[in-house]
């Protein structure tokens, strides 16, 4: 069970206001706005649930879950150095790089953790480890988070209005909670994709101009 310590922990590592710099990252969604694949409700919800189902929420938790059982330190750096090959474009390797060294850089210093920059959900997953927090939890609040970061980015990318992007939020949550479960019991022999769309959207972003988000 969860204690009330644990759940304020996740919640300040996984709020918008942790300083690790996720607003600055669409994940490839401003360049779906931008080629219409994303236009409007109904299309930015498919294209969030495909890719918490089948592209980067899925595989990013495989990866926490993988970074929190390993038990040494060459078994984590294996487990960073997939997580890196698996980013599918420049763009997608530099926002993973970059929000887990901010991650590392924050959190070591103020929860004591003996912590290496690693990518975001392999620092996610090694500091729960450390802290003893659920696994099963921490997953779930990474997907929501992701979910609302997204949700936040096209806030700014489309005529979406507040009550609009919680309602998604909202809709989405428990589909978050059962793609972090189903994922956490797989290990990284299962990664796969199907979420190409949002891959492509990511290579393409690369030279977008002008643009808002770093990815």
């Amino acid at each position: 069970m969860a204690t009330a310590t644990d759940t304020l922990t996740l919640a300040q590592w996984l709020s918008p206001a942790y300083p690790v710099g996720a607003f600055a990252y669409s994940h490839g969604l401003e360049r779906a706005v931008h080629d219409g694949w994303v236009h409007d409700t109904g299309s930015l919800a498919a294209w969030l649930r495909d890719v918490l189902r089948h592209g980067a929420g899925r595989s990013d938790v495989q990866f926490l879950a993988a970074a929190y059982r390993a038990d040494t330190e060459q078994d984590l750096a294996g487990v960073d150095a997939t997580c890196r090959a698996y980013a599918g474009s420049a763009e997608r390797l530099a926002e993973t790089t970059r929000l887990g060294t901010a991650f590392t850089r924050i959190t070591a210093p103020v929860w004591g953790l003996d912590l290496s920059p690693s990518t975001y959900p392999v620092a996610l997953g090694r500091a729960a480890r450390l802290r003893g927090l659920p696994l099963s939890l921490t997953a779930q609040m990474y997907l929501h988070a992701m979910l609302g970061s997204l949700l936040s980015a096209a806030q700014r990318l489309m005529p979406l209005g507040q009550t609009a992007a919680q309602s998604l939020l909202h809709d989405l949550t428990q589909e978050a909670i059962e793609t972090a479960d189903e994922s956490i019991e797989h290990g990284l022999d299962r990664l796969s994709t199907t979420s190409l769309m949002a891959e492509i959207a990511a290579m393409r972003h690369e030279t977008q101009s002008p643009r808002i988000f770093a990815t």
